[in-house]
């Protein structure tokens, strides 16, 4: 059940009636311009969350320019009449995520705050809010180009989620993938506070394979990897205003590789449109292929000679999945090039990259590289500079 079924479910289910409303008042409020002027919302950075009790929510005067900058920004929607308490915060996760729609018990009198930072290729949200569902329908990504997952790591108490055949809810001490490029619907009964990773499913292909298999997956984070990524998530962003952009950029994809190595372990996550043997021949093959594509003599033979399994089965298991071997080694490499060209820390040539990644001629490069992304290399690196600028103009301005 999910769409306007779901809808009209959580209605009859009285999810509604678990909703409760609080009313916040902002001490103090900083004038904004676009949707959130005229003090409907507030956009300010700030040291901790005010209690859950509190009914105070009070602007840190204290920061420098730099630690803004390393902070990223806040929201924080309450009822000071106009706008409804709801629009506003629909305007808030359509900036720190993508857009969506939302649905409440009392659209005027939502209140919640939302705090985002950026961490190189991954962005990091901490939420509190009021009972809420989210729905992200077709028409809202059908000109996005790039596609993102959510994770999402509640901490007060479970939330629920529907994509596609699946339906799953998740608790304190777990976490779950949400797939930006499918229709789904999120939702949570009570007030509630959550973590939320957004990640390119470009960068968790390249690492662990397609993320389309990971959608509504729900993991276990009390123990093991899963349990220390969840500590570093907090951790990091605890110090994120003591820290440079070169060493917030570098522990983004140290959680991000986290993620991935929390993910992989669990067996779901292989390829069950074949059997469970020939699944995890492919799956330590393509895995021996990412923990190598800095050899620039990968290829075929050596993969099957390190599985241990012929090279014509080899073959047979990628022709399953509907991709070649080199192939599939040459998409690995531009999606780790890409993610480098998209670092604005990274002061490396182009030639320096397709070499590191193992292309040995730079034209073919080029060449694949515009044919797999519809843009030449200089051109991601030029977006991903201008994109810092802009969002560097922004922080500055608020």
């Amino acid at each position: 059940m999910h769409g306007s079924n779901l809808a009209c479910g959580l209605r009859a289910q009285g999810w509604f009636d678990q909703l409760h409303t609080r009313t916040v008042t902002i001490t103090e409020t900083i004038a904004s311009s676009g949707p959130w002027a005229n003090g409907h919302i507030s956009l300010f950075v700030f040291d901790q969350y005010a209690p859950a009790d509190s009914c105070n929510l009070q602007k840190n005067t204290g920061l420098t320019g730099a630690n803004q900058k390393g902070r990223g920004m806040k929201y924080v929607v309450d009822t000071i009449g106009g706008p409804t308490g709801g629009d506003a915060w629909q305007a808030a996760v359509t900036e720190a995520y993508f857009p969506l729609d939302t649905e409440y018990r009392n659209r005027r009198e939502f209140s919640g705050t939302l705090e985002t930072f950026s961490l190189g290729l991954v962005s990091v949200s901490k939420m509190r809010c009021d009972a809420v569902s989210y729905r992200r329908h077709r028409r809202h990504f059908l000109n996005e180009r790039d596609a993102s997952l959510l994770i999402t790591i509640p901490e007060m108490s479970e939330v629920n989620f529907s994509q596609g055949s699946r339906t799953v809810n998740c608790g304190p001490g777990g976490f779950l993938v949400e797939r930006g490029d499918a229709p789904y619907e999120f939702w949570h009964g009570k007030p509630n506070a959550l973590w939320v990773l957004k990640v390119p499913s470009s960068s968790v292909r390249a690492r662990i394979g397609s993320a389309e298999r990971l959608s509504a997956l729900s993991f276990d984070a009390t123990q093991g990897v899963a349990a220390l990524f969840l500590d570093t998530v907090r951790t990091t962003i605890g110090h994120v205003d003591e820290i440079t952009e070169v060493a917030r950029e570098m522990m983004g994809r140290h959680i991000l590789e986290m993620l991935c190595l929390s993910i992989v372990s669990d067996d779901r996550v292989l390829d069950s449109s074949i059997s469970s043997i020939r699944a995890g021949h492919l799956h330590r093959a393509e895995q021996y292929i990412r923990d190598n594509l800095k050899n620039s003599g990968l290829g075929p033979q050596a993969v099957a000679d390190a599985c241990g399994i012929s090279l014509r089965y080899l073959q047979v298991l990628f022709q399953d999945s509907n991709q070649s071997i080199n192939g599939f080694i040459r998409d690995a490499r531009l999606e780790l090039c890409a993610e480098e060209l998209m670092s604005v820390t990274n002061i490396s040539s182009v030639a320096e990259i397709a070499y590191r990644w193992g292309f040995a001629d730079q034209s073919q490069f080029c060449k694949h590289y515009r044919t797999r992304f519809g843009c030449a290399p200089t051109d991601t690196r030029r977006e991903a500079a201008n994109r810092a600028g802009r969002a560097s103009a922004s922080r500055e301005r608020h």
